[in-house]
């Protein structure tokens, strides 16, 4: 799929609408996930396209936007590295809180378009996008945002010794993370609880409990 069938595709698959946590961000999302994945693989003609998680604010990603913006001085003037980025709704409230630049973590095609026509409907410049980093050293950034990666096992130990690299090299990473099995609360410092409103369809319920957490230092 090129770039502007993509494009087409996600246009006339979403609604821009802005979520009533985040109203701040515009993101182009779905109405149903589920329905759009079956279309995505009969459109891209194939049984194992990914998930489409670029077509929704999930609540890890929405309260940790929701802590950017509200607390701006966490990435104003700095370089931020949005990981496993998704719709970019992180990457966005990194932007418009001021970052000095945002660059992107994504290794599904089409939700590095979604992310780019997100990024144009909310005015805001992101990039470079860097594909999977999650085994490499990390760039030279000075914040890394994580917003709901710790759903898998695997994702989430490969996403934790990234960030514990990255904090070896002198990042600061934070997470949102509305309770999932796999994310290590042992290893962080909890930094705000929010109440996020959800889908029930995606996470069987209407509100999610939802924490902002900072890896800890090292004997911290």
């Amino acid at each position: 799929m090129n770039v502007s069938t993509a494009a087409d595709f996600i246009r006339a698959r979403t609604r821009l609408v802005a979520n009533p946590f985040v109203p701040e961000v515009l993101l182009h999302c779905a109405d149903q996930v589920f329905d759009l994945w079956s279309e995505t693989e009969r459109s891209t003609g194939t049984t194992d396209a990914p998930p489409p998680f670029w077509a929704q604010a999930w609540a890890g990603g929405l309260a940790l936007a929701r802590y950017v913006l509200d607390h701006p001085e966490t990435v104003a003037g700095l370089r931020v590295l949005d990981l496993a980025s998704g719709s970019g709704l992180v990457a966005v409230a990194a932007a418009k809180a001021g970052a000095r630049s945002v660059a992107v973590s994504e290794i599904d095609p089409l939700a590095l378009d979604a992310l780019a026509l997100n990024a144009e409907a909310n005015a805001v410049s992101l990039g470079p996008s860097l594909g999977d980093v999650l085994d490499a050293q990390p760039p030279s950034v000075d914040v890394v945002l994580v917003g709901d990666a710790f759903y898998e096992r695997t994702m989430a130990a490969r996403v934790l010794a990234f960030l514990h690299r990255a904090r070896s090299a002198g990042a600061t990473a934070l997470v949102g993370d509305p309770g999932r099995t796999y994310l290590p609360r042992t290893e962080f410092d909890a930094l705000a609880s929010y109440a996020v409103p959800v889908q029930r369809e995606l996470e069987d319920a209407e509100v999610k409990q939802t924490a902002v957490w900072r890896l800890a230092d090292v004997g911290g």
